[in-house]
């Protein structure tokens, strides 16, 4: 285990060092800069001052060794859309109203999913299996943002509100605030451990210790507890790392429609304002985060199915 962990880091940081590479002179290949942009009422002395103060007067390759270097001592640089701001202290106020969302609409979708999956399997060609069916073609055909957009006009005004979010113990308080977020992002995730789950579960329950099971009399639900859901669920640990990482980096449209002061309103502004800066810090960050959920779900693999062996090492 401990060398496969070790080949698995060696990989992840010439995964990263990729990444970075390919992000940063694909961006810097753009036509203009971010201070041309941002300051272009301001006279040329000045600009050359800011794009001094920034490093953008030097070559490219000049600045690649720089940001690595700094890199290398967790220092992600100065927002130029926001001027003062680091990006280390923006990921590390705004990011964690992102990953409450990201996460609870993971887990939501995750528990509901593998239970309507279960059902649909064990209830085929019924019309709870039918229903599974409609949910899971309404999740994957509906954009999250179209949802969102559904519950703010329908359920404007109850007791859950429509905007906003905790100002304080973002971890932990103001559930009510999360509730309608929650749902229209874990809609999608829904659908998809359904499905596979279904499938999955199709699979085991014709499985000769199954079918033993049950002539003993064993009552399904500890069928489906002991025998069913650990030898069906590899394929949802298949997705949900990626999913868990996509989900948490992939939720600034939903915090946009609901107000939520997340991560991603700086990753889009990054963007449209060429904040070289932010669009680095935003990228390498988001990318170390799915590239760890791979090597978590690797892991995961082995403590859910002993059978799997992560060592490299034969019988």
């Amino acid at each position: 285990m401990t060398r496969y962990l070790l080949r698995r880091i060696g990989y992840m940081v010439l995964t990263m060092w990729v990444i970075i590479t390919a992000t940063f002179f694909l961006m810097n290949t753009l036509p203009g800069d971010p201070i041309r942009n941002k300051a272009k009422q301001l006279p040329p002395q000045i600009q050359q001052n800011l794009r001094k103060r920034y490093g953008l007067d030097k070559p490219v390759h000049i600045r690649y060794l720089i940001y690595l270097k700094n890199l290398l001592h967790g220092d992600l640089g100065e927002s130029i859309e926001f001027p003062g701001e680091t990006a280390n202290n923006i990921i590390k106020e705004k990011f964690p109203a992102s990953a409450r969302l990201g996460l609870q609409a993971v887990f939501f979708g995750l528990i509901i999913g593998l239970i309507l999956g279960i059902l649909a399997a064990f209830y085929k060609n019924t019309w709870i299996d039918y229903l599974v069916i409609f949910i899971a073609l309404v999740g994957v055909s509906v954009p999250s943002f179209v949802v969102a957009a559904l519950i703010q006009k329908y359920l404007a005004g109850g007791f859950f509100p429509i905007v906003g979010w905790p100002s304080e113990n973002v971890w932990f308080s103001g559930w009510r605030y999360t509730v309608l977020p929650t749902f229209a992002l874990s809609l999608g995730s829904i659908a998809i451990y359904s499905r596979y789950m279904k499938s999955s579960v199709l699979d085991v329950i014709n499985q000769d210790y199954i079918m033993t099971a049950r002539a003993k009399g064993v009552p399904n639900v500890q069928i489906v507890w002991k025998h069913i859901l650990r030898n069906a669920i590899l394929p949802i640990i298949t997705i949900l790392g990626p999913q868990i990482a996509g989900i948490i980096t992939g939720t600034f449209v939903i915090e946009r429609i609901f107000a939520i002061p997340g991560l991603g309103e700086y990753y889009v502004a990054s963007i449209n304002a060429r904040d070289y800066t932010m669009i680095m810090a935003t990228t390498v960050f988001f990318a170390f985060l799915f590239i760890l959920s791979l090597l978590i779900v690797d892991i995961l693999y082995g403590v859910i199915d002993p059978r799997i062996r992560v060592t490299g090492e034969k019988r």
